[in-house]
């Protein structure tokens, strides 16, 4: 039997389930659904999985239930865990906002009466409009919190990905509190103890597929002549990988770039003399 210690591992349940079950799966480690049960398993035996609900995680990586979790760093914010942050992964990205009905963003006679602000986030809602000098009546709401206004609430504090859905009830956002995305969080006390090495590996996996996910593979060949123009326009991670042709007929070119940036650089790659140029994805960096 191994001696090898267990990572408690605690999986975010709804719609960063499958963002993180993906990632996890293009780092090598997949996850198999066990029927209804909340106990998926994954294909190495040295995590130990548990489904929670995102506003649950954080407390119980606190409280040591976990050892490490996916959770959303608006939860860790609004809870004020004890927990320490080791991955942003950019998934499943957020803004909490504050959003009042058109009428009253437009007036702003609501800065200066007393108003009702209902919002999941309590802690996050307070600071804020405390920050401000606001005088209000904080309601929580349970879900569906952009439903409020304007019978039931003057202002909403809330997290929304495209605006849409706000849009559709008539609300206008009048600030940008917090950006928030899917972290990878783990309780200090057990980073601290016999099970970082195996945490460390996890993350550096993680961090080697979400870096491999903004670059793709240019690969071109360039005469002799043309390789120092081409060096110095050609972004990459370290130095490209220059390569001899056969014939000595010049150099074949490998870099890894950022992908945003392709479209701008293949012309001015044509431009200082590369031929034959190819791109292609590849699913790991690791520095």
């Amino acid at each position: 039997m191994s001696n090898e210690p267990i990572v408690r591992l605690a999986m975010p349940k709804g719609r960063m389930y499958d963002n993180v079950t993906r990632l996890l799966a293009d780092a090598g480690l997949r996850i198999v659904g066990n029927g209804r049960n909340y106990r998926p398993l994954c294909s190495d035996p040295r995590f130990e999985l548990k489904i929670l609900k995102p506003q649950n995680i954080v407390k119980m990586v606190e409280m040591g239930s976990h050892d490490v979790a996916f959770a959303g760093h608006d939860w860790v914010v609004e809870l004020d865990g004890g927990v320490q942050e080791l991955l942003d992964t950019g998934l499943d990205p957020v803004t909490i906002v504050a959003a009042v009905p058109e009428e009253l963003a437009r007036n702003e006679q609501y800065r200066r009466q007393r108003i009702v602000v209902a919002s999941e986030y309590e802690t996050i809602t307070r600071r804020y409009l405390e920050a401000r000098g606001w005088d209000y009546i904080y309601v929580r709401s349970y879900g569906a919190t952009e439903v409020f206004p304007p019978e039931d609430a003057h202002m909403i504090v809330d997290n929304t990905a495209t605006g849409r859905t706000l849009a559709e009830n008539d609300l206008v956002v009048v600030d940008r509190i917090l950006e928030s995305s899917t972290r990878l969080i783990v309780n200090p006390q057990e980073y601290m103890g016999v099970k970082r090495q195996l945490i460390d590996e996890l993350v550096m996996l993680l961090r080697s597929v979400l870096d491999a996910r903004r670059r793709v593979m240019l690969e071109m060949n360039i005469s002799r002549a043309d390789l120092p123009r081409l060096l110095e326009v050609l972004p990459c991670m370290r130095k490209p990988t220059v390569s001899a042709l056969s014939g000595d007929d010049g150099y074949a070119v490998k870099a890894a770039v950022p992908r945003g940036d392709v479209p701008r650089l293949i012309p001015v790659l044509k431009g200082v003399g590369a031929t034959d140029i190819l791109e292609y994805p590849f699913s790991r960096v690791v520095l």
